[in-house]
């Protein structure tokens, strides 16, 4: 079964996703955003300590809590960068899940407080504040290009600049006919959203979904069977490439760690849940970048594309290193690109000089 989000949902969410939709580009804003580091914060640590006071008097309807729990995330100094951006919209959004309401504008209106209200909240409170836990992690869920996912601390909150491409009409039509792609590998898929968007994008195509972490891919097998996708999503164990030996694809698609580990160092707490695994990519962040480069051609059918996440900063770096990469960086209307696409002839050319 398909979990579609309604539109409330693609509204509150749809300023994280351009605002802050991957890993090395997001963690500018993250840190822009977070807390200097020699100012007190209102969170006690990693202990989750933390023990909200009721209001005085307890708000009669839903609107009210939502008040109350932006005013609390607000005053935490807590860092939005890999959620809802802003308290408001945040407080929106788990305030819904708490009270088990439908995040649509009726629903707000005519729901009921449960009786257990502030208990509720205080809980969903002590781990947003007290835990520094993302949004997505205290709900068990996120959303990517308008489907519902699984996600906990195992796999990286969702987030892609690949998903504008999967919202574009134009999709990877500049490279691919749509009617040729009928094999595709995300590579590194963590929760499995973006190979379960690309298995919804193309239907007639077959996708293989790989990642080192068994614990990711217990995630992404639960999202398979959301989706009802069954053999056309086949999850594999794999340290990029190497559990795939002979397989050829049409498109190649990853958002793959790129962030450099001094960067990660200086990230706010909300990314410190996130398994570094998924994040972290060396001194330079092109411990994955290189081997997918040097690797890609040999898993890519004669006209094959991969597309790959890079983000702002990494990109400045890649290009630093090889400034003759035959890629193409793509525009994005909200002025930035971090992410390539390259064909595999071009690529295979580029390979056989690599440095």
């Amino acid at each position: 079964m398909r979990q579609k989000t309604n539109e409330r949902v693609r509204q509150i969410f749809s300023g994280a996703k351009l605002s802050q939709p991957s890993t090395a580009n997001f963690f500018i804003l993250a840190m822009t955003r977070a807390c200097d580091s020699d100012k007190k914060t209102t969170h006690p640590g990693p202990s989750g300590a933390f023990c909200p006071r009721p209001p005085d008097p307890l708000p009669r309807d839903v609107t009210g809590w939502i008040r109350f729990v932006a005013q609390q995330l607000k005053r935490a100094d807590l860092c939005f960068a890999s959620g809802m951006q802003e308290p408001y919209p945040e407080a929106e959004y788990l305030v819904c899940h708490a009270f088990d309401i439908p995040l649509e504008p009726h629903a707000l209106r005519v729901a009921r407080v449960p009786a257990d209200g502030w208990q509720r909240v205080q809980a969903l409170l002590a781990a947003r504040i007290g835990q520094r836990k993302p949004a997505a992690y205290v709900t068990g869920e996120a959303f990517f290009a308008g489907h519902r996912f699984v996600v906990d601390e195992r796999v990286l909150i969702p987030r892609s600049r690949i998903e504008n491409i999967l919202d574009d009409p134009r999709g990877f039509s500049p490279w691919l006919s749509r009617n040729r792609v009928r094999r595709i590998l995300d590579l590194g898929t963590g929760s499995g959203c973006l190979a379960i968007a690309l298995a919804l994008a193309f239907p007639k195509a077959r996708v293989d979904a790989v990642d080192l972490s068994p614990g990711a891919l217990e995630v992404a097998t639960l999202n398979r069977e959301r989706f009802g996708l069954g053999r056309r999503l086949r999850l594999l164990r794999s340290d990029l490439f190497s559990a795939l030996q002979g397989e050829r694809y049409d498109l190649i698609v990853s958002n793959p760690p790129y962030v450099p580990v001094p960067d990660f160092e200086r990230l706010p707490a909300e990314y410190h849940c996130e398994p570094a695994m998924a994040l972290v990519a060396g001194v330079d962040g092109l411990d994955l970048l290189t081997p997918i480069l040097r690797q890609a051609p040999d898993h890519l059918e004669p006209g094959g594309l991969l597309v790959c996440e890079t983000g702002d900063d990494v990109e400045a770096i890649l290009m630093a290193r090889w400034p003759d990469l035959p890629v193409e960086w793509l525009p994005f209307h909200f002025g930035a690109s971090g992410v390539f696409a390259v064909l595999k002839e071009p690529l295979e050319a580029w390979r056989a000089h690599f440095p």
